[in-house]
């Protein structure tokens, strides 16, 4: 993914998620995970998928069980 492109689903991501700390970081080489973050929490790794001309995004979330609360019992 180019620059722009990533910006184009930043843009998205803030906008559906009403969150302006979203930010997706361009990858470091070709080919490299793009990783997703919220500040400075890493959240998940983007793909770009294309399929007969059309272009698709997963975002692949990443819960660590460390990070959720504690249970209530």
């Amino acid at each position: 993914m180019d620059a722009i492109e990533i910006a184009r689903v930043q843009t998205y991501l803030r906008t559906a998620f009403d969150n302006q700390r979203i930010m997706i970081d361009q990858p470091k080489k070709p080919g490299a995970p793009i990783e997703v973050r919220t500040g400075p929490e890493f959240v998940g790794v983007l793909h770009r998928d294309e399929d007969e001309g059309e272009v698709s995004y997963t975002l692949m979330v990443s819960i660590l069980e460390e990070d959720l609360p504690p249970t209530g019992g």
